[in-house]
């Protein structure tokens, strides 16, 4: 239950962000549900791997490449989705701080 309600908030947040940013595109409401549910899986799978892998620049950053790690993973996303499309790093980048913020925002009330 915990993971769906968690998805919902993301899709939601995936729309949001896709509206205020110029440089990210979805085709659709079912595009976007994908969008989240495969940045869910990344999170699971991948991200765990890439913070291990890239501690001592996190360290150093004070943990703000935890933001480039979301954007890859981001970038990741739009090569698997046909209906996602990011024109650059820096809007994924963009996007990942507003989808971060959104999700925050949607779930601190959650606990």
């Amino acid at each position: 239950m915990n993971f769906l309600i968690r998805l919902l908030i993301t899709w939601i947040g995936v729309i949001l962000s896709s509206y205020l940013l110029p440089g990210v595109h979805i085709r659709s409401l079912t595009s976007a549900l994908w969008v989240a549910l495969v940045l869910a899986l990344l999170n699971i799978f991948l991200k765990p791997l890439l913070i291990i892998l890239t501690i001592p620049v996190t360290i150093i950053t004070f943990g703000l490449f935890l933001l480039v790690i979301n954007a890859v993973l981001i970038l990741i996303a739009d090569d698997l989705i046909s209906g996602f499309f990011v024109e650059s790093f820096w809007w994924a980048f963009l996007f990942s701080i507003i989808l971060s913020i959104i999700t925050y925002l949607l779930g601190k009330n959650r606990k």
